[in-house]
């Protein structure tokens, strides 16, 4: 099948702004990866593209394929504000799937941020634009659409593999400077106190430790490191 459009998933904002409220928490995607004893982080090599953002919201997700990469500009037709795309390129890194021009329209659209298992390019127009991208790398070669008119095959909203995680349309994507942690939908509302109570840990750890607290101290008192 050429072309595949499926409607956005019902989304509970009340299961994800918990998580937005995290936003200041250092190191996020890795409390977010513990609070998930380490599943669900994607590849190391998901990093940050441009803009020095957090990403934090429901997945929209498209699927490209492999040899044949299109613009994937029907997206803008389904998502809402808070998203985050999350595109399977199948790790291409010659050709990019993402750009300036994309980016203020996902801004417009208040898409939060993208996150590519492939490429971008126009890093520098979507860091003036404060819009965040996470991808394998970041290059200049455009895909075909812009030349060939054509915009298929294209699967928006389906199961995808990025990064090396399965991510299903409206689980949550946790990104920062360090990488990439994905929590299903299902289960937001057993990870989040984890990964709360997580952070809060690492909060009073760091203040003792400036305060001189030794490994043994630390140990005792929180159990870890």
């Amino acid at each position: 099948m050429k072309k595949v459009i499926n409607t956005r998933p019902a989304i509970d904002e009340k299961r994800i702004a918990p998580f937005r409220e995290m936003e200041d928490v250092l190191s996020l995607s890795c409390v977010v990866g513990d609070a998930m004893e380490r599943s669900n982080v994607m590849r190391h090599d998901m990093k940050p593209k441009a803009a020095n953002k957090k990403i934090i919201g429901p997945a929209i997700t498209v699927k490209l394929t492999a040899g044949d990469i299109v613009d994937c500009l029907e997206v803008f037709e389904l998502a809402q504000p808070g998203d985050v795309i999350v595109i399977d390129a199948f790790g291409e890194t010659e050709t990019s799937i993402w750009g300036g021009l994309m980016s203020g329209l996902a801004r417009n659209a208040g898409v939060v941020g993208a996150v590519i298992d492939g490429s971008c390019r126009d890093t520098d127009e979507s860091t003036m634009l404060g819009f965040p991208i996470t991808a394998k790398v970041s290059g200049p070669r455009a895909a075909h659409t812009a030349y060939s008119g054509r915009k298929e095959p294209i699967s928006i909203n389906v199961p995808v593999s990025c990064g090396g995680i399965i991510v299903n349309p409206g689980d949550l994507i946790v990104a920062d400077e360090i990488g990439v942690s994905v929590v299903p939908y299902e289960e937001l509302e057993e990870v989040y106190p984890i990964a709360r109570e997580q952070a809060d840990k690492e909060i009073a750890t760091r203040e003792e430790i400036l305060n001189g607290a030794t490994v043994e101290e630390l140990l005792n008192k929180f159990g870890r490191i």
